[in-house]
């Protein structure tokens, strides 16, 4: 344990300090100017050189008073005093022990207190010698590291024994506060002042270990800096022999002479101007100087006055769409009705118009074709598989590699502000984490706010109202409802055959010839040919397949001319197999026979109308209802309504009621691999279950659409052009239609409703009466 000796008491003058702190067996000079310092000191010399040092709390008071004084401070004996020609004196003093003040016992000439002498608390134990062994490495590496005390230094203090005259002089070698010092003065116990002593000495080692690293750092950064600055000094010189005397300054001048005569809206002028202020200060090798300029060279290449002079001329517009487009006459239509009040009102808003139609049919060109008849710019987006919704409205600036949306490209491609753009497929739009595209086309296809467009990237509004935007799509049920609301929706159904062999001859066959490199007259394709193209080697809404084929024809042609030099190449029906070998499809769809249990239905999908065939097969069973053919949730529950009602009303369609315990069905769709769904085939599930169970067969030239309840009505259906084109293609004379779809009928081409006899019901008996063949049938 330690041992405390007792305590001496004495009364001796006090000596404050200033930013200055003495510890025991420290020799050191001070300087002594203040008028009770001095008189201390004179009181001292008198009484045994002795005097009491006693650090001040702060250094900036001038006459500190009992409160501005430390309570503990050091005994010390004056060795030796000179006064200075200044009149301050200069005093030698020896720290002896360490001493509390008890009381002041004057203050008025100077300060005499009573102490009380503290003694060291010791245990000389081998802790103690491994404290002491533990502080001299410490303060060894310290040594090596502040480099501002000498080796001699460390010399002397390794040959101290004492523990606790080694930590006090180790302490006044540190750089520390006048705090940390005191509290090592007022430590009492030595291995407590030792251990004090390694942590601060461990911290100090950091501290020094930063500064170190930090100063290499700083002179890294000062040579590239220097580096820099003559290599920039040699830049200009270079640039001065080679002519270009400003260097970026040239650079800047040139930006800012391009910004003013660019015609920008103010509020955006003076954004790119800001933006070239600070891309004049920051230099070149900065990487936040290419951003500034990639976006000052965004600004300069979006049109924001440029505009082209719309040729308001509604014959020349005319003429323009027949040559390129034959039929599509709504289309059209609208865009004359476009022209018509714009030639009137010369201020209407670029509408938004949807092509939507299957494939095939023409809707990207026929946007083309509206440019050209505007003499407008054309530029087109394919929005096809967007999910991210920066594609749309672009990546702000603080992304590596930002740019801005398909909208803002587009528009720095079209060159001017109302060009027409198309936004193709536009239903083929999808959503992720990313965030949906859809929604940000919202303010892209609204013309209350397409006028004031922000994009991330550009972060000015920029005005998309004199744009004519058209999108394009082949399902208008996958558009999302708010961005269908904004658009203008005209449906392309198809084509028929006379439309078909038109387009052929007056379009495709021409451009084909041309990009074949075959003359004029070299190759003949005779409309025959053209109509056994179009019915047994194509099977489309559209027309792409039968472009395809006619430039497999011309292939043949050109080879036939170079290798057999022959001088013409005509194609008849009866040689078009010989070159196209056997016919891919039998001409219509309709059946040969009338069947048994198999009805012709009409189907409504993203490439058009189509012709569905429905089987249904009975055989012994317990009732099991089974359906194939890949169908969808909506057509199964057509298929259990259909079954369910003739259940409801067997004795009155002549069929056994017990039919269900003692048969199973099955109800089949051709072309399993598929998908099909849908409730408009329910009134052809009901009339081909009626003819398998009746056994009565089903006339062939007879097609069917519509939708049952469980009461035998039959409700509408939509897309009637469109299976009505199929039915048309298919072969069928007759077509059993909804009543309420009656309405539709004039939408149809007149060529297409002279083949084809429409048949409109409101009930499922009316549909058997015109359906089912037999004696009952013809009876009725």
């Amino acid at each position: 344990m330690a041992k405390k000796t007792e305590m001496m008491e004495m009364t001796i003058p006090l000596l404050p300090l200033r930013g200055l702190l003495v510890y025991p067996s420290m020799v050191l000079h001070l300087d002594v100017g203040r008028d009770k310092s001095v008189q201390a000191l004179e009181k001292a010399m008198v009484n045994d050189h002795i005097i009491f040092l006693v650090t001040q709390k702060e250094v900036g008071v001038n006459e500190p008073d009992i409160e501005d004084m430390y309570e503990v401070g050091t005994i010390a004996k004056v060795k030796q005093m000179l006064k200075l020609p200044n009149g301050t004196i200069r005093v030698l003093v020896e720290g002896l022990y360490r001493g509390r003040i008890v009381e002041y016992t004057n203050e008025d000439e100077y300060f005499e207190v009573n102490i009380e002498q503290i003694e060291e608390e010791s245990t000389n134990d081998v802790e103690e010698e491994a404290l002491m062994r533990a502080l001299l490495n410490q303060f060894e590496q310290y040594i090596k590291l502040s480099k501002k005390i000498s080796a001699e230094t460390f010399a002397s203090v390794s040959d101290i024994d004492e523990p606790g005259r080694m930590a006090d002089l180790i302490a006044s070698h540190l750089s520390l506060k006048i705090k940390e010092k005191q509290e090592i003065l007022e430590t009492t116990n030595v291995q407590e002042r030792i251990e004090s002593l390694i942590t601060i000495i461990n911290n100090e080692k950091e501290v020094l270990g930063l500064e170190k690293k930090i100063s290499k750092r700083v002179k890294r950064s000062m040579e590239r800096t220097q580096k820099e600055y003559y290599l920039r000094e040699q830049m200009k010189a270079i640039q001065k022999e080679l002519g270009d005397k400003d260097g970026k300054a040239g650079e800047v001048a040139e930006l800012k002479k391009m910004i003013e005569d660019k015609g920008m809206p103010k509020r955006v002028e003076e954004a790119a101007l800001k933006e070239l202020d600070r891309f004049e200060k920051i230099p070149n090798t900065s990487a936040e100087s290419s951003v500034i300029r990639n976006y000052i060279d965004w600004i300069l290449a979006l049109p924001w006055s440029e505009e082209t002079t719309d040729r308001l001329n509604i014959q020349n517009a005319q003429k323009v769409l027949d040559e390129d487009h034959y039929g599509l006459e709504t289309v059209k239509e609208r865009v004359l009705e476009y022209l018509a009040v714009q030639k009137l009102t010369n201020s209407l808003k670029g509408p938004i118009l949807c092509l939507a139609g299957p494939p095939g049919v023409g809707k990207t060109s026929l946007a083309r074709s509206i440019a050209r008849s505007l003499e407008r710019n054309f530029v087109r987006a394919s929005l096809g598989g967007v999910r991210d919704e920066a594609e749309i409205r672009g990546h702000r600036r603080t992304y590596v590699g930002a740019m801005p949306g398909r909208i803002i490209q587009g528009m720095k491609n079209a060159g001017t502000i109302n060009p027409v753009f198309l936004l193709d497929e536009i239903d083929k739009m999808s959503n992720d984490f990313r965030g949906d595209p859809s929604a940000a086309m919202l303010e892209v296809l609204d013309p209350e706010q397409n006028g004031t467009y922000s994009d991330h990237y550009i972060e000015e509004s920029y005005d998309l109202s004199k744009v004519m935007f058209i999108a394009t799509a082949n399902n208008i049920s996958t558009i999302p409802g708010p961005l269908l609301d904004r658009m203008e929706v005209i449906t392309i159904a198809g084509y028929t055959e006379v439309e078909k062999v038109h387009i052929a001859r007056d379009h495709l066959l021409p451009k084909q010839v041309k990009e074949h490199g075959l003359e004029k007259g070299k190759i003949q394709i005779r409309d025959e040919a053209l109509l056994k193209l179009i019915r047994e080697y194509t099977r489309e809404a559209g027309v792409r397949n039968l472009e395809r084929q006619i430039a497999k024809l011309c292939r043949k042609a050109a080879k036939v001319i170079v290798s057999e030099e022959r001088k013409r190449v005509i194609y008849t029906d009866k040689n078009l197999e010989e070159y196209l070998g056997k016919p891919r499809f039998r001409y219509g769809q309709a059946e040969i026979v009338d069947q048994v249990g198999a009805a012709t239905g009409l189907a409504y999908t993203s490439a058009g109308g189509d012709t569905l065939s429905i089987e249904v097969s009975i055989y012994p069973g317990k009732g099991k209802l089974i359906l194939t053919g890949k169908l969808g949730d909506v057509m199964k529950e057509s298929a259990q309504a259909a079954f369910s009602y003739i259940r409801s009303r067997a004795e009155e369609l002549e069929i056994d009621p017990e039919f269900v315990e003692k048969n199973d069905i099955h109800i089949h769709v051709p072309e399993g691999a598929v998908p099909k769904d849908g409730p408009s085939a329910g009134i052809t599930i009901a009339t081909a279950l009626i003819s398998s169970l009746t056994n009565r067969p089903v006339r062939k030239e007879v097609g069917m659409t519509g939708e049952i309840t469980l009461r035998g009505r039959v409700l509408p259906i939509g897309g009637l052009k469109e299976k009505s084109l199929s039915a048309h293609r298919a072969g069928l004379t007759e077509i059993i239609i909804p009543k309420d779809n009656e309405k539709d009928i004039e939408d149809i081409p007149e060529s297409v409703r002279e083949g084809l006899n429409f048949i409109p019901v409101s009930h499922l008996d009316e549909v058997l009466r015109h359906a089912l063949a037999g004696e009952k049938n013809e009876s009725n």
